[in-house]
């Protein structure tokens, strides 16, 4: 099993490090207890920083795409991925040392499809970290999970057509929610991993007004508006570095 790791990333010098850092130390420990392979490729979101330097000087394979739009970013990394299974990660996610073993054991099982990873957010308000924490319980009721870290068997995603390049926001979940569907078609599963937390930046909630915090990362606004880029000026164009 040769594991992909995607990372999606547009002017990111100030995150990236720590997240590879965490990865190569993830990529080591399967390594060395699994004796398995591992490719991190970053696709630079033609950044106008130093994202593509940060990423070559950590390891990582770097290939470039041009389209402002999350999906396609994450689909141009899959399509140049020679893994048997790709995980996606948010270029600002930190994911503990045991993560890709983790993810290894789960697709072990030749019913898994693939799944996500649960979330440690730690904003430093106090009403984002309620309000984020209220997300984190409704989305495992719902079965919404978010991109911050997923994984998936290359040729189911490649049966979905990957992740949607008609959706500027809500990719992320509308692919797992798709993926769940698949599986559930033809008795597979799909896995939260809930022993093992990935801890995503909150730099959004920690510099945003509440009124944004609560509109732009509202189900219904999104749903509504996930098709309209000019929607999201704020993760394409404006996001808080």
């Amino acid at each position: 099993m040769l594991i992909s790791v995607v990372i999606p990333a547009f002017n990111e010098e100030a995150y990236l490090g720590d997240t590879l850092a965490s990865l190569n130390r993830a990529e080591a420990f399967l390594r060395d207890k699994e004796s398995l392979a591992t490719e991190i490729i970053v696709v630079d979101n033609a950044s106008d920083d130093s994202t593509a330097d940060v990423a070559r000087a950590l390891g990582a394979i770097v290939i470039k795409e041009t389209h402002h739009n999350v999906a396609n970013v994450r689909n141009s990394g899959a399509k140049l991925s020679n893994g048997d299974v790709l995980v996606f990660v948010d270029a600002d996610t930190i994911v503990p040392d045991k993560l890709l073993a983790r993810i290894v054991e789960a697709m072990s099982d030749t019913t898994c499809f693939g799944g996500a990873v649960d979330t440690d957010y730690r904003p430093t308000k106090l009403t984002s970290k309620a309000y984020l924490q209220f997300w984190r319980m409704l989305g495992k009721v719902t079965g919404m999970a978010q991109g911050a870290t997923q994984f998936c068997r290359r040729d189911l995603f490649l049966a979905l057509n990957g992740y949607d390049e008609s959706l500027f926001m809500g990719e992320d979940v509308d692919f797992h929610w798709r993926l769940k569907r698949m599986a559930k078609r033809q008795n597979g599963s799909v896995v939260l991993i809930e022993d093992l937390r990935v801890v995503p930046s909150t730099r959004r909630f920690d510099q945003w007004r509440l009124w944004r915090t609560l509109v732009w990362t509202n189900p219904l606004f999104i749903l509504l508006f996930r098709r309209r880029r000019t929607c999201w000026h704020g993760w394409y164009k404006a996001a808080p570095r």
